[in-house]
């Protein structure tokens, strides 16, 4: 695909990993110095998100009010007290519980030195650029399309094309990359070639080369980047 000018990244479970439910309790437990055990709480949280997920509703990315009062709603159904259901908000929205892939900061560098423009599209509620520039990336994503700034998510149309004019990139040439066939996969209705790879399980996994070969960029050897929500909201 020596053609492809373009490629769009998902965020969590593409280029970071994702706290699982009992670790997004056991982090808020553990910042209150708490001992109760995860699993009761997430059960409780489970319980009241009902079925389906209220955690993982439609458009809940989309605004960042609806999703704070969405999860506060959840955690009060719960019957949670405030400082864990603080606690519990705190850690769904901070970018250091969620670490960069091994991989993930010189196949982006080796990407960006081909001259191959790159974007980040996330469904999210916060700003992912803090975390980029700490991790040592601010400078090589050319733009970020985040869902709560656009009021539109995966797998809307409308939030791809955001991502093309971002870029500047007709669609067949550029390519987007992430883990979620529903969301994600969106991108193929309007024309986007797309690589879906298998969730990060942990930052030493190491699937981005794959899309460095799709983009004819010569393999590089991985270092260290620097990045948690629950299974309710990966991004």
């Amino acid at each position: 695909m020596t053609d492809l000018a373009a490629v769009v990244f998902d965020w969590r479970g593409t280029l970071v990993t994702t706290l699982s439910p009992h670790e997004w309790v056991r982090v808020a437990l553990r910042r209150l110095g708490r001992d109760e055990r995860p699993g009761a709480v997430w059960d409780a949280i489970s319980a009241a998100a009902g079925d389906p997920n209220r955690l993982d509703a439609p458009g809940i990315d989309a605004d960042r009010d609806v999703h704070r009062e969405t999860y506060y709603a959840v955690f009060a159904d719960a019957d949670l007290d405030a400082e864990l259901a603080d606690a519990l908000y705190a850690v769904e929205s901070d970018p250091r519980c969620n670490p960069f892939a091994v991989d993930a900061a010189p196949v982006l560098r080796a990407i960006a030195h081909r001259g191959i423009r790159i974007g980040v599209l996330s469904d999210i509620h916060f700003d992912l650029r803090p975390a980029f520039a700490a991790a040592g990336l601010g400078d090589v994503v050319d733009a970020f399309v985040l869902s709560f700034e656009y009021g539109m998510q995966k797998p809307e149309e409308g939030f791809f094309r955001a991502a093309l004019a971002a870029l500047g990139t007709p669609p067949e040439r550029t390519l987007m990359v992430g883990d979620r066939p529903g969301p994600d996969g969106g991108a193929v209705a309007l024309g986007m070639p797309t690589l879906l790879l298998p969730p990060l399980t942990g930052v030493g996994d190491q699937r981005l080369s794959l899309a460095a070969r799709l983009l004819d960029v010569p393999p590089t050897g991985t270092r260290g980047g620097g990045g948690h929500g629950p299974a309710a909201s990966r991004s």
